[in-house]
């Protein structure tokens, strides 16, 4: 397992410190989810939420397995980061959309490295 750890690429640490990040941030919002859920069993919100949650574990978990399908499915989990330029931009003004933006930019740059494409190689 540290030999995996090891020789894994930098884009693959930094996918998975992502999913990590994006898979605390749903636990501390599931609370307001299950709230909504309590007076609306099926709602288009909780949906979304419980789909972006079921496919964040997927990815990851193929991603540790270093599937070949794991790269591309992380590519999409990486989109995530692009909406959050603006909200950040709303947010917290031009250096929250510079801080996304620079989130996005390293992800992406990352994931699309030859390396990291290369370390996918279970079937």
């Amino acid at each position: 397992m540290s030999t995996q750890l090891r020789a894994m690429p930098a884009g693959v640490r930094l996918f998975l410190l992502y999913g990590l990040l994006l898979l605390a941030i749903l636990g501390l919002l599931l609370p307001l989810i299950v709230e909504q859920a309590a007076t609306m069993p099926i709602s288009a919100v909780g949906v979304v939420w419980m789909l972006l949650l079921a496919y964040a574990v997927f990815t990851l978990t193929l991603v540790w397995q270093r599937k070949q399908a794991a790269w591309r499915l992380a590519l999409g989990l990486a989109t995530l980061t692009l909406p959050l330029v603006p909200l950040l931009a709303m947010a917290a003004g031009l250096l929250g959309a510079a801080v996304a933006l620079g989130m996005a930019a390293l992800l992406f740059g990352g994931l699309l490295q030859p390396a990291t494409r290369a370390w996918f190689t279970e079937p």
